[in-house]
């Protein structure tokens, strides 16, 4: 199994409610340097929290690679998810290569729980930084961190 973990582009310091807060146009150009390295990835599902700038960033990726399926939304990637209900999610979606697309504090929380299997410290994920995991399957401590890459 592949497993990429995308942070969402810069966005805006402010809005109505956190949930609402749009990519800048910086936080674009993030997700499309992002976006780069998944071409020619066997992705088989992008699955995005709710939350409007992670929507724009899946939009972004799903455009950039011509993806034919669907972006998937899902309640459980906000910012603050329990690692081990998004860690049961994943494996419970029994697909191969998945692209998820979230917020900190969850996307440095899982990926380390994946690697390390132990709360420690998250992994650092800046804007549209894209984190690799590969494994057998999606379980704490049983995937192999084969990098976090930060936009330029």
């Amino acid at each position: 199994m592949n497993l990429w973990v995308l942070r969402h582009g810069e966005a805006e310091p402010r809005a109505n409610t956190d949930a609402e807060r749009r990519l800048t146009a910086h936080g674009r150009e993030q997700v499309l340097h992002s976006a780069a390295r998944l071409l020619g990835k066997p992705l088989r599902a992008i699955i995005a929290s709710p939350y409007v700038r992670a929507q724009q960033t899946a939009a972004l990726v799903h455009g950039t690679l011509g993806f034919t399926e669907p972006v998937r939304t899902v309640p459980w990637l906000t910012p603050e998810s329990d690692v081990q209900q998004v860690i049961g999610e994943i494996e419970q979606l029994g697909l191969q290569h998945v692209l998820l697309v979230s917020h900190q504090p969850l996307v440095g929380h899982l990926v380390t729980m994946l690697e390390q299997g132990a709360h420690q410290r998250p992994a650092a994920m800046s804007t549209a930084s894209l984190a690799e995991l590969e494994g057998d399957w999606p379980l704490a401590g049983l995937m192999t961190l084969r990098g976090i890459h930060s936009p330029a």
